[in-house]
Parts: C-alpha cells; sequence; structure tokens
C-alpha cells in the first residue's frame, strides 16, 4: 500500500473520532439542515468503540495493532510467507515511501565517513574492531555503489499488523503466537501500546500511516517483501486434486462451480497424468458424478471392476457393438435428426476413407441419404424411429452408382464390410449404458482402427449426453490420436464447447504436446477449458508449453525436474504448484506401476491359495470300543459337520471352514493375508500340543502292552496268536488294548490298527464285526498246522507271512 500526501475520500469517511468544527460550519437554518442529514458516515459508523491502552474494541469484536520494529539482516524471497499464511485474521499493511537518491546519497557518505572514523580509532588505540560497525559499513558501501550506477533505488517501509478476534483471552493468546512466528525470523515486533486508535486505522484500507514507523530499504530488499507469494485453491465444495506445495494447504476444487466444466491435461509418459484424473474418477463417483471413459489402454479395466462399474470391450471378437448410423431421438431446436447425423457421418467417412475431394463428398451424401430411405427414413420426423442403416448399406448404395469415383469410394469401404477389418462397425448397437462408472476399452483393436473407433464412440456419448440431462465427467485418454485427424480433432472440440449445456465436463488427456497445439482444434479445447493441469514435461516441450501457458523460467523449470505426481494446477486466473496424493486404498486401485500390479497379484493368488485351504477346524465323533478307556485331557475345538478321516481308536471329522462368505477385496488384501499368518501361528501352537499329546498317549500305550505281554518279553520275538493261545492254555485272548479317545483338537495320527481294519462294512459297524471276529477265532482254539513255540526267537518264514505278530499289531 504506498501513501498519499492528500487524504482520500474514504479516509474522511472512515476517520470516526473526527469532531465537526461549528466556526467552520455555515450559519443559520441552512447550517441546521445539512447537520440534521444522515451522512454515509453515519450509516457504516459502529455503534460503540472502546479505546484501551493495548486493545481496541468496536462492537463486539477486539483488536490489537503490532508494527515491525527489527529485520533480520539477511533474508530470501517469500520470507513473510508464515505472516501471510498465519492461520488467524489478520490485517496486514505494508507503507512503501520512495527516497529522493540525492538525499539518501549525502546521508551515506556521511555515514560511512563516521563508522570509518570509528574503526580508524580503534585500530590506532588497539581496541577490537566492533564486528557489527564492519558489517554495517561493508552494507553501506555496496548500496552507495549500486546507488551510484543506478541499479538500486531507495525506500522507507513500514509494516504493520492487526489482529481481530471475538475474546479478549483469544486475543491475548493469537498475539504471544504471531509474535512467536515472527520471532523466529529475526523480525523485532512490538505492540503499539497507548497508540491502538492510530494503529488501527493504519492498518485500514484507507492508505493513512498514523505510525510512521519506518525502515530504510533497496530496491532488492524491497522485493523479497512482495505478500502475494502464493495462492489457495480451496473450495467449500468439490473434490481433492492434491497438495500445495508452497504452504501444504490441500487443493480442493469444483469444476463444475468454473465457467466451463473441462479441463486438459499435459504430461510426458510415466509423469502420473492418468494415476491423478483416475483418482479424480473415484472421489468424483463418491459424490455422484457419472463417468465415462474412453481408454485405449485398458488402464482402467480394474477400476471399472474394482467400483462395479461397466466395462465396454470393442474388438473382432467382443460383443459390443455400435452402429455409427443410429439417429438421435434428442436434438436441439431448429435441428433435424437425419440432417444432423448426415453431416456427423461426413466426418466419421473421412476418418475412415482419408481426405476426400468436393466430388466425393458429393457422393458420399448422396449414398448416405439413399441409405436411410432404403430403410424408410427420411427428414420427416415420423420416419426416424425406424431401424437404422448399417454401413454395409452405404456400401451398396456407392456400388449402385455408375460413376467411377463412386466406385472407388466403394472399394475403399470395402475393407470394413468385407476385408480385415469386417465385424467391427458394420454391426447393430449392443451397447446400453446402464452404469454410474462406464468405461470404453479399445486396446483389442488395431491402430489403424483405433481413431475411428474413438469417433463412434464420441459421437454415440455424444448422442446419450444429450438425451439425458445429468452431471458427466468424458474422460478421453491420449487424446493426440484424434488430433491427428482434422474432422475428429473438430468434432472432439465441438464436445468440449458446446457440453456445458449438457453439464458435461470434458477431461482431455495427452502426452503428445507437439501435436496436440500445433492443431488449431487443440489450442481451442486448451482455451475452452477452465482447468489445466501440467505435470512434468519433456525439455523438447517445454517452450512449447511455457508459449501457450505463459509460464515463468522458474515453472518451467518445477516441470522439467518434477517427480511423479508433481506440477502446476490452473483454475481461471489462479495456479499452484500441486503434489498429488492418495490414501492406501486408493492406490491399489488406481496404480498402473507394473512392478506394483505383478506384487499385488502375488499377494492375490496367495490369499486365494490360502482361502482354498483355509485353516482346518477339528470335531471328534465316538466310535465303539472293545473296553473303555480313561481319555486323556485335551484342548477341544468348536465342533462342525465334516468330512471324515479315520484316527486309531476313533473316528475323526475334519473340515476346512472359512469366516465368512465374502468376496475378497484388494482393498483388505494385506489385512487378510496378516489375519491368516496369526491363524496359521496359532494351528502350529495347537499342532505342537497334540503332538506332545500324542507322545503321552504313545508312551502309556506301550506300558499297557508290556502290561499285556508280560513274561514274553524276554524271547527274541513275541509268538503268534495260535501259540500264545496255546502257551495260556487255551481259552479267550486278553482283549485288545484300546487306544484312548482322540479328542476335537487333537491333529490326524497314522494308526496300524487303522490300516488293519476290515472294508466293505458301513462305517460304524467296522470295529464292532472286526472284535466278534477276533473273539470267535480264540474260542475255535489254535490253528490246526500250529507249531510248537521256538525258544530260540526265530520264527518260521511261512509263519511270518500268514500271521500278525503283536509287533505288527502293537507298533
Amino acid at each position: 500500500m504506498v501513501s498519499s500526501k492528500k487524504k482520500g475520500v474514504f479516509g474522511k469517511i472512515l476517520d470516526l473520532r473526527k469532531k465537526k468544527d461549528p466556526k467552520s460550519s455555515e450559519a443559520g437554518p441552512e447550517r441546521d439542515f445539512v447537520e440534521g442529514l444522515v451522512s454515509t458516515k453515519d450509516i457504516i459508523a459502529p455503534s460503540a468503540i472502546e479505546v484501551d491502552f493495548n486493545h481496541i474494541r468496536i462492537n463486539n469484536k477486539y483488536y490489537r495493532t503490532l508494527f515491525v520494529a527489527g529485520y533480520p539482516r539477511f533474508v530470501g524471497m517469500n520470507w513473510l510467507s508464515p505472516l501471510v499464511n498465519f492461520d488467524a485474521s489478520l490485517n496486514v499493511s505494508m507503507y512503501i515511501y520512495p527516497i529522493d537518491g540525492k538525499e539518501i546519497l549525502d546521508d551515506l557518505r556521511r555515514k560511512i565517513a563516521e563508522m570509518e572514523a570509528e574503526l580508524s580509532t580503534d585500530i590506532q588505540r588497539g581496541k577490537i574492531v566492533n564486528p557489527a560497525t564492519q558489517a554495517k559499513l561493508e552494507d553501506a558501501l555496496n548500496l552507495q555503489a549500486d546507488l551510484v550506477k543506478g541499479e538500486e533505488r531507495f525506500f522507507q517501509f513500514g509494516l504493520y499488523v492487526t489482529i481481530s478476534c471475538d475474546e479478549k483471552k483469544e486475543l491475548d493468546k493469537i498475539t504471544k503466537n504471531l509474535e512467536s512466528s515472527l520471532g523466529a525470523l529475526m523480525i523485532i515486533s512490538k505492540k503499539t501500546t497507548l497508540q491502538m486508535e492510530e494503529g488501527f486505522i493504519t492498518t485500514l484500507p484507507i492508505c493513512d500511516d498514523r505510525l510512521k514507523i519506518t525502515r530504510n530499504m533497496d530496491t532488492t530488499s524491497l522485493a523479497t517483501t512482495f505478500p502475494f507469494v502464493s495462492s489457495d485453491l480451496s473450495d467449500d465444495n468439490g473434490i481433492m486434486y492434491g497438495i500445495n506445495e508452497h504452504n501444504g494447504s490441500l487443493v480442493i476444487f469444483d469444476r463444475f462451480g468454473m465457467e466451463n466444466y473441462n479441463s486438459v491435461v499435459f504430461a510426458t509418459s510415466g509423469a502420473g497424468k492418468s494415476y491423478m484424473i483416475k483418482l479424480e474418477v473415484l472421489r468424483s463417483l463418491m459424490l455422484g458424478t457419472e463417468i465415462i471413459v474412453i481408454d485405449p489402454e485398458n488402464e482402467y479395466e480394474d477400476l471399472c471392476e474394482a467400483v462395479g462399474g461397466q466395462y465396454i470391450a470393442f474388438g473382432y471378437s467382443e460383443d459390443s457393438k455400435i452402429n455409427p448410423f443410429d439417429l438421435s431421438l434428442m436434438v436441439e431446436e431448429g435441428e433435424n435428426a437425419l440432417n444432423s447425423k448426415v453431416l456427423a457421418l461426413h466426418k466419421l467417412l473421412k476418418v475412415m476413407l482419408g481426405k476426400l475431394d468436393p466430388i466425393e463428398e458429393s457422393m458420399i451424401d448422396k449414398a448416405v441419404m439413399a441409405a436411410y430411405k432404403m430403410k424408410g427414413i427420411t427428414p420427416d420426423t415420423e420416419t426416424q424411429n425406424k431401424e437404422a442403416p448399417l454401413i454395409e448399406d452405404l456400401y451398396k448404395s456407392l456400388i449402385g452408382m455408375e460413376e467411377e469415383k463412386a466406385q472407388s469410394l466403394a472399394a475403399r469401404l470395402e475393407k470394413y464390410i468385407k476385408g480385415s477389418f469386417a465385424g467391427v462397425f458394420n454391426q447393430k448397437t449392443t451397447v446400453d449404458l446402464k452404469n454410474k462408472f462406464v468405461v470404453f476399452g479399445i486396446r483389442n483393436l488395431e491402430e489403424a482402427l483405433r481413431p475411428v473407433a474413438m469417433h463412434i464412440i464420441l459421437d454415440y456419448i455424444w448422442t446419450v449426453i444429450r438425451r439425458d440431462l445429468k452431471k458427466r465427467i468424458l474422460v478421453v485418454e491420449e487424446a493426440w490420436v484424434l488430433m491427428k485427424h482434422e474432422d475428429s480433432a473438430d468434432f472432439l472440440r465441438g464436445i468440449v464447447k458446446r457440453g456445458r449445456k449438457y453439464f458435461l465436463g470434458t477431461t482431455t488427456i495427452t502426452q503428445d504436446v507437439d501435436d496436440f497445439l500445433q492443431s488449431e482444434y487443440g489450442k481451442e479445447i486448451v482455451t475452452n477449458s477452465a482447468i489445466q493441469i501440467l505435470l512434468k514435461q519433456h525439455s523438447a516441450a517445454i517452450d512449447k508449453i511455457g508459449e501457450v501457458f505463459y509460464l515463468s523460467e522458474g515453472e518451467k523449470q518445477l516441470l522439467l525436474t518434477a517427480d511423479q505426481g508433481e506440477g502446476i494446477f490452473f483454475a481461471g486466473q489462479n495456479h499452484v504448484a500441486i503434489r498429488v496424493i492418495a490414501s492406501p486404498d486408493e492406490h491399489r486401485l488406481i496404480t498402473s506401476d507394473p512392478s506394483e500390479i505383478l506384487k499385488m497379484k502375488k499377494q492375490a493368488d496367495v490369499l486365494k491359495e490360502a482361502m482354498r485351504s483355509k485353516p482346518a477346524k477339528l470335531t471328534s465323533h465316538k466310535a465303539p470300543t472293545p473296553t473303555p478307556t480313561p481319555t486323556p485331557t485335551v484342548i477341544s475345538a468348536p465342533a462342525v459337520e465334516s468330512k471324515d478321516q479315520n484316527l486309531a481308536g476313533g473316528k475323526l471329522a475334519v473340515e476346512v471352514v472359512g469366516e465368512d462368505d465374502k468376496t475378497t477385496s484388494e482393498f483388505d488384501l494385506e489385512e487378510k493375508i496378516k489375519k491368516l499368518e496369526e491363524k496359521e501361528k496359532v494351528e502350529i501352537e495347537k499342532h505342537k500340543i497334540a503332538k506332545d499329546e500324542e507322545e503321552r498317549v504313545k508312551k502309556e500305550t506301550e506300558e499297557q502292552k508290556k502290561k499285556l505281554v508280560g513274561n514274553f518279553g524276554s524271547f527274541g520275538k513275541l509268538p503268534k496268536y495260535g501259540e500264545l493261545f496255546k502257551s495260556s492254555g487255551g481259552g479267550k485272548l486278553p482283549p485288545l488294548p484300546v487306544m484312548p479317545k482322540i479328542t476335537k483338537a487333537q491333529v490326524p495320527v497314522k494308526s496300524p490298527i487303522a490300516e488293519e481294519k476290515p472294508t466293505g462294512l458301513p462305517e460304524e459297524n467296522k470295529w464292532t464285526e472286526h472284535n466278534k471276529k477276533i473273539n470267535q477265532d480264540f474260542k475255535k482254539g489254535p490253528p490246526v498246522n500250529a507249531e510248537p513255540v521256538k525258544t530260540d526267537g526265530e520264527q518260521n518264514k511261512k509263519d511270518k507271512k500268514e500271521n500278525v505278530s503283536y509287533e505288527e499289531m502293537f507298533g
């Protein structure tokens, strides 16, 4: 704020405490009449003003003014940023007074002479030279040289800050915080004690410096105090695009609050342009905005699937088809659907067939009209609900013409009918947009067909958009493909310019800056986009970018050295340096980094495999045994119905049971893997407990075997069934030892008895029948051909094959 010697009109109006001088007023009734009028000053004046020695209260609001009394010796650009961005209600006023160069040079000479004399005296007297005086002399000499050369001018600078708040305590708190912030910058600030009224008026926008507390500054120093060093782009509504690199504030913006809803994105490959737009898409969907994307590289397929969108793939073997001859039943007033479609087909056919001369255009026009007429469609609106023709109908119309150029056009069109490109565009429309998020994928098409496909899809989208008015964003990836064809570029420009009428915002993304900006249509798209986003640029394109967007050298350098997701965000007349950030869950959905995608796929495969073999939960079922035995105490687990698995002395059921039937999502992939690892640790611990229990059971079994065998243990080998029967004097063989009951939590243990279990009987009867058979064999007596017991411990090989020893039975 530059002061003036003359007091302005606003200064006179807002001088609230000035008293009227009766002597200067006109005498008589005229004076009384003037004093009785209501002036502007009376209207805007507050109802009450209370002036204290360290604050002032106007109505119910408190104010306190501070002035800057001391500055640091060296400062850099943007050194007042903490003051400008201070989180409180402040009025900051700067007063700049130009000083005549001759006067300041005279003062400098005198000051320089005084400091030189002081230093010389100190040296002569043998005193230590004062470093502060030496530094001041050095600065004065440099300033004198710059002033003489005309490189610098001299000014006086005053800086004042007025704090305002609703409570006195809050005023004291903010004052303390502000003084601390300024103190960190080596700035000395003081309250205007006993001059609060003068301080308050000084910071009003009336250019009246009542305090006159200034500091000498040259041009270079004064330039660093420029306060407009950063700006915030933060709306009450909208989505977050990223973080302001200058001050760390959030860049929250609503594109539908601008004069138009379009945006353009320029960046080199790998700079993060698709990442940023996918983030915008994801956040816009949460606010109810419908999104349509033309995706040449299938980058949006995973995102579309994750949010339940509609992915429409185009290709030779795909079911999705669009007939470019379909008519739009929604047209603007004064338009005819057929005539509008014929004009649109002219542009499409130029993309398909190449450049057309006037005669060929005329033939195309006749052939198109003839194709519609064959289907009974005419300019009469009542006939325009009939089924539209196909490209092959246009081909037939051209073949039916006698002109040589018509035959040439038919030959050029033939590849789309029955040539190498057949089956892609010569079909009835099967696409129906029925989702809030629709992605058209054209990756499966040949490079030569992509411009045609993008043009047809754009025309179809434009038809749908005009039919139903909704808040929508159309994302056109790799827009440079359309810029190569003049008619496609013209069509895209038309959508950009007319989209606002249909509540449509178009986002145009490209990495080929030259191709885009060399086209006149490309430049118009840029000028008709309220939001412009520049990420990392190549050195070959930076000059062109700088020319179009009026970038400074610093901004050019920023774009050349930017990291992924960093750049400049333009919104209307404002722009900020931005850094795009996403939450971890958002990042998983939108990243296109191949290494990250591969890592996530591996994690997904691990999780799927783990979910197939989920932790087993065990349950035990009682099985009939010959004789009851004590059951050891084991840790139990919840019983579940399951498939059975055999275990010695009982039957053990095992089933893989999942936590729930929910579909695994990438959002909780890592969390699920972590939970699975924890469960595995629990299962390992359970397995260890069960193993210990198994060893204990095994030990008890061995003891039972020794009691059963008795003195036979002294022989080299145990006798067979018949020999045991003879030695014991006949009778019933002692019952077989029964394995302890295995309960729910134990891990299955392989049992030799289970292997000898008879087959062919129902599961619940096998053990009972087996035991009955053993008892009957003992009642019958020993085998007829039984041999006497051999005390040398050697057994006959034949007996070894025919009979089962106790060692084999009992392990």
